[in-house]
């Protein structure tokens, strides 16, 4: 008779959100905007700094879906969408979890040898963040802005592993990334309205109640405008405003989805995965909009 039970190995890797590769990539997307517009502002090209952002991406992510999954182990059975997360359905074990989430920060903690001092802080700066997000939807009524400001510091430690110095643009883009990330992760909430209300978890997608679709409009508006004050600001030509111009298009198209009163549960996980090429999109067109 075959056990129902998946072996150790996959449960990880579902615990890790490897089998669902979108929301590590679209972690992964701030921080390339921050590495490709630092190295066309210093005009040199760091290959084993980009191999580093990458792991980082993933080693941080990992961290991150784990402590979230170990703070709302005895919550996540109550809600649909996650009841069957190995540490909900009791696949794993907490210590297995623990484990797991120290590797991850033991790989993150080999990646930092290698970064400038600025960079170094940064990243011991955001692991409290990390850390916490998960605690702030039972005591923050806008959970998701703590998210968005972890999101952020994608954008600062990228930038300043290629240029320690700080600059007005690299503060438009940590906007862009809080704004965009404060509007797609709302998004994502949404579906789940039902059951965080009726267990008491706070989040963005309930805070903002019928106004959600304007909320989500204008983070995107917000994301859009601080996107073209830094694309300004750093001279970017004219195949950066295509790409931005299409982000527009796509954002102004999920508003306008947004206010349908009966959107199926499928269509917000699409509207998530449309962020994540949008964000490459943009990746592509600051790359081109560097040429000059």
């Amino acid at each position: 008779m075959t056990s129902s039970v998946p072996p150790t190995w996959l449960s990880i890797v579902r615990l890790l959100r490897w089998d669902k590769p979108t929301g590590r990539l679209i972690l992964m997307i701030p921080a390339l905007w921050g590495f490709c517009l630092a190295t066309g502002r210093t005009g040199e090209f760091k290959l084993p700094l980009l191999a580093i952002i990458i792991l980082g991406t993933l080693a941080t992510s990992a961290a991150g879906c784990v402590v979230n999954d170990l703070w709302d182990r005895n919550i996540d059975p109550q809600v649909e969408r996650t009841k069957n997360r190995p540490l909900a359905a009791r696949a794993l074990s907490v210590k297995v979890g623990i484990g797991v989430l120290v590797f991850s920060l033991i790989c993150a903690a080999i990646l930092a040898r290698y970064l400038n001092l600025a960079t170094f802080w940064l990243c011991l700066a955001a692991v409290p963040v990390i850390l916490l997000y998960p605690a702030a939807k039972r005591v923050f009524p806008v959970p998701q802005l703590v998210l968005s400001i972890a999101w952020g510091f994608a954008v600062l430690i990228s930038w300043s592993m290629v240029e320690p110095k700080l600059e007005i643009a690299t503060w438009e883009l940590w906007g862009a990334t809080v704004f965009w990330t404060l509007g797609f992760d709302t998004v994502y909430a949404m579906p789940d309205r039902a059951d965080d209300r009726r267990i008491g978890v706070n989040s963005s997608a309930l805070f903002f109640g019928k106004q959600v679709p304007l909320a989500v409009g204008i983070c995107y508006l917000l994301t859009f405008v601080l996107l073209a004050f830094a694309g300004r600001a750093l001279n970017l030509n004219i195949v950066f405003w295509i790409s931005l111009a299409c982000g527009a298009g796509v954002w102004f198209n999920q508003y306008r989805r947004l206010r349908h009163p009966n959107l199926s549960p499928a269509s917000y996980g699409n509207m998530f995965r449309e962020n994540v090429w949008l964000g490459f999109g943009l990746v592509a067109g600051m790359i081109g909009g560097l040429v000059h």
